[in-house]
């Protein structure tokens, strides 16, 4: 549960974009989207496999281009 306190000298706007970036923070917007409607159990474990997939693939970029950094500095040191 979030809650807002409002300090005396709060006006109503700033209280609400506490409390909306609170709500992004703690990522129930994402949540409420995800539960908006039913998916089979088949659906989430397909998005669960592509989501691995992704990050996998995400590492072993990160990993070339550090490696590539790396060869290229090797060049230049003395």
């Amino acid at each position: 549960m979030i809650y807002v306190k409002a300090a005396p000298g709060d006006t109503t706007d700033s209280v609400i974009r506490k409390f909306t970036r609170k709500v992004i923070a703690e990522g129930l917007l994402l949540e409420f989207k995800k539960k908006e409607f039913y998916q089979k159990p088949a659906e989430v474990r397909k998005e669960a496999k592509k989501e691995v997939e992704r990050r996998i693939k995400a590492r072993k970029r990160n990993r070339s281009n550090r490696n590539r950094n790396r060869q290229t500095n090797a060049k230049y040191s003395y």
